[in-house]
């Protein structure tokens, strides 16, 4: 198993779980899971992508499947700046970037922050909505303001 660490907190290492499969010069694809999953979900399209000859690099998230578990760090900033240690750390090049979900809004925090430099190509699959709130000039949103509150007092609440 291959881990980067990307930071500590509490004086204790945070470790981001990786796989890296297929041919160290093949073009990479790195694959980036939606909400909850982690890296496994990409099990299938892993196979086909190297099948056609690519590298593949999954990774989990921090605070999900095999990497570390963080109080802290659950922001698209956070995810971004892992994101960008994977890759600054494998030193890669012409990347291709798949995102799922709630994958997609860490590889658009990332290409914002960071450039495109090393990518190719950014594929946003299931791509998360751009404004969730029901206002008066987003009334498709997915709910309103105190349906988000309620969330959030129930997250806080069942946190540990």
């Amino acid at each position: 198993m291959a881990y980067i660490t990307v930071g500590t907190e509490n004086s204790v290492d945070i470790d981001i779980f990786y796989t890296d499969h297929g041919p160290a010069d093949a073009q990479p694809v790195v694959l980036i899971h939606g909400f909850p999953l982690n890296g496994e979900s990409w099990d299938l399209q892993s196979r086909a992508l190297l099948e056609s000859g690519y590298r593949v690099i999954a990774y989990d998230r921090r605070g999900f499947g095999a990497s570390t578990k963080t109080a802290t760090g659950s922001d698209y900033d956070t995810f971004a700046s892992d994101l960008h240690a994977l890759v600054e750390d494998l030193e890669l090049e012409d990347a291709v970037l798949v995102g799922f979900s709630m994958g997609t809004g860490e590889i658009a925090r990332y290409l914002s922050r960071y450039g495109a430099s090393r990518i190719a190509k950014a594929a946003f699959l299931g791509s998360l909505e751009p404004y969730l709130l029901i206002t008066d000039d987003n009334p498709d949103g997915a709910g309103d303001q105190a349906f988000f509150d309620g969330t959030a007092a129930a997250v806080a609440e069942d946190r540990y």
